[in-house]
């Protein structure tokens, strides 16, 4: 188990959003070796925690930080968390390059509409859990 403080990629997330939620909550059983670290961007202290960072950016699509500080966006840094908890396998033919622009577009569309995807998957729109961790 590693039990190094700094986790290898923090990410940096959606917590109102069902489908992230339920991303997140998959990786976090998985995170066994704490190689990753995880962030509500919505939680109420997020602005005083991370003042550099711009929440609405954040929001318009997933990032992650790695411990040396360079920022991953969107499926790199989906493919990324799924690989440090041994399931990169799943994500990887999203990184090939002739998949990868038409997975990022998709992925784009995606994180524009996630609350109205959420609702036909879910039937939230919003994490109900999450709604009092708003800022």
């Amino acid at each position: 188990m590693n039990t190094n403080t700094t986790p290898q990629l923090t990410i940096f997330y959606d917590g109102s959003c069902p489908l992230c939620a339920i991303e997140m909550r998959h990786l976090k059983r998985l995170n066994q070796d704490n190689k990753l670290g995880f962030v509500d961007i919505m939680a109420a202290d997020f602005a005083e925690r991370f003042p550099a960072l711009d929440r609405q950016a954040l929001n318009d699509r997933i990032h992650a930080m790695r411990a040396d500080g360079t920022m991953l966006i969107g499926l790199d840094v989906t493919y990324e968390a799924w690989r440090l908890v041994g399931k990169g396998w799943l994500y990887a033919p999203l990184r090939w390059p002739l998949v990868k622009p038409l997975a990022d577009r998709f992925y784009l569309w995606f994180a524009k509409h996630r609350y109205r995807i959420s609702y036909l998957l879910t039937g939230q729109k919003r994490c109900q859990q999450c709604e009092l961790k708003k800022p």
